[in-house]
């Protein structure tokens, strides 16, 4: 999608409240690299991505940020912890494991452009399987009158197979190991024949199966698509994608910093130390091929609470010259945050209650007394930022959450003096507030 730093910074008003210089900023790199893979190939390779650094406490949108921009505009996009790679010690888990996990969402994503533009050669191949179980063809040599009454009918069962009308329907077919381990979330009966086959191991050999056409439907749609696309291509284009529209958002970098009594800390800098080559650019072998790291964007976050960015090793910290500090979220914001976004928190639980035919409205004064509540909670405790709103919001609702089937088709107004009466014990028990909000 090719958008200007000005369009880019308009879409993600509409998700993240504030933090304007972040948007700029972000927005500028990403735009570069739209610009960069308009020259000539050979000045392409000498302009590396200027990686970022965001400096702010949590739920401030330092992730929703990159996140969005990602999903946005269809880059490729992983967010790690920098922590987990100090979790054994100083080996830690292998840290060019982050460029493999973003080989495989660049080919997740490519499948399934793939499999979007495919969807209707998909549906014929799978059609015609299930047809041919419920009307399989007429053997070779029987006279033409058996052949047009066979097209008849064959017309007629596949005007029911679209309606729907066979879901039900039981039928046999052959599902390999493939469909098992790309959809986990299967009918019980079919999560035990997962477990048999895993015990075997037979691979990707057929095992044969009864199934409603409509379950049968989803079971063959691996295989079709093996059938249908060309793999190979989608592997190679994934690998360009991560190579050249990837990001990476390493998060909590400031627990990987060594700062004052951690200066021995070998497991924090040996990860740092590891990290330096992927950031800097190098090839890491993923299970599609070699994947370079040179054009991949790196985002780092962290709050610094207890760390400065200079206790980062000083060829790392050069690495990422782009940074950015994130504003602390007053009452204000939080106001808007919970009345602004396409998707704010309060529109969720509205959405979520209209499913029980309860109407829930929010007064405007109950909206900003809960801002006032979140954004003192956050100073007098540790600042989490805008989710400080989910934990409030859902101990304000719970009565309503739970009874919602007495509000049945009526409308259930929140206002200023429940919101008073509801919070009240916790806003004035520091103690409680501690655990609760």
């Amino acid at each position: 999608m090719n958008l200007t730093p000005k369009e880019i910074v308009e879409f993600l008003d509409e998700y993240v409240i504030g933090q304007k210089r972040a948007k700029k900023i972000i927005s500028i790199a990403l735009r570069n690299r739209y610009r960069r893979m308009q020259l000539k190939p050979e000045l392409q390779d000498d302009i590396i991505p200027k990686n970022i650094l965001m400096i702010g406490s949590t739920g401030v949108g330092k992730t929703e940020i990159a996140r969005r921009l990602a999903k946005m505009l269809g880059f490729p996009f992983i967010k790690v912890e920098a922590s987990k790679y100090t979790e054994v010690g100083f080996v830690g888990r292998d840290v060019e494991s982050m460029v493999r996990d973003l080989a495989n969402a660049a080919l997740n994503l490519v499948k399934n452009e793939e499999k979007e533009k495919n969807q209707g050669k998909i549906d014929e191949y799978i059609e015609k399987k299930i047809l041919e179980k419920l009307l399989p063809p007429l053997p070779k040599g029987v006279s033409e009158e058996k052949q047009e009454e066979y097209k008849n009918s064959l017309e007629k069962m596949r005007t029911r197979l679209k309606n729907g009308e066979l879901d039900e329907n039981m039928i046999e077919i052959e599902v390999s190991q493939s469909f098992f381990e790309a959809n986990p979330n299967l009918p019980p009966e079919m999560g035990a024949m997962q477990d048999i086959v895993k015990v075997i191991g037979v691979g990707n050999k057929k095992i044969k199966k009864e199934l409603k056409i409509k379950d049968a439907k989803n079971a063959l749609q691996n295989e079709a698509s093996e059938q249908i696309l060309d793999l190979e291509s989608i592997k190679s284009e994934a690998l360009r994608r991560a190579e050249n529209e990837g990001i990476i958002f390493i998060d909590e970098i400031d627990k990987i910093a060594v700062s004052g009594s951690n200066r021995q800390d070998p497991s924090k800098e040996g990860v740092q130390r590891d990290l330096l080559p992927i950031v800097e650019g190098s090839t890491v072998q993923t299970k599609f091929g070699s994947l370079k790291t040179d054009h991949i964007l790196f985002i780092a976050a962290g709050a610094f609470h207890l760390s400065k960015p200079s206790d980062l090793i000083p060829e790392l910290q050069g690495r990422f010259p782009l940074r950015v500090e994130l504003d602390n979220l007053t009452a204000d914001a939080l106001y808007k945050i919970l009345t602004r976004p396409k998707n704010s928190l309060l529109k969720q639980y509205q959405e979520l209650l209209k499913t029980e035919d309860v109407e829930l409205l929010f007064d405007d004064e109950a909206i900003k007394e809960i801002a006032n509540i979140a954004s003192k909670a956050n100073e007098e405790m540790q600042d989490i930022g805008a989710r400080r709103l989910h934990t409030i919001v859902e101990n304000l609702l719970e009565d309503l959450s739970f009874e919602a089937d007495k509000y049945k088709n009526k409308s259930f107004m929140v206002n200023k003096k429940m919101v008073e009466e509801k919070l009240k014990d916790l806003v004035e028990n520091k103690d409680l507030a501690r655990y609760i909000l």
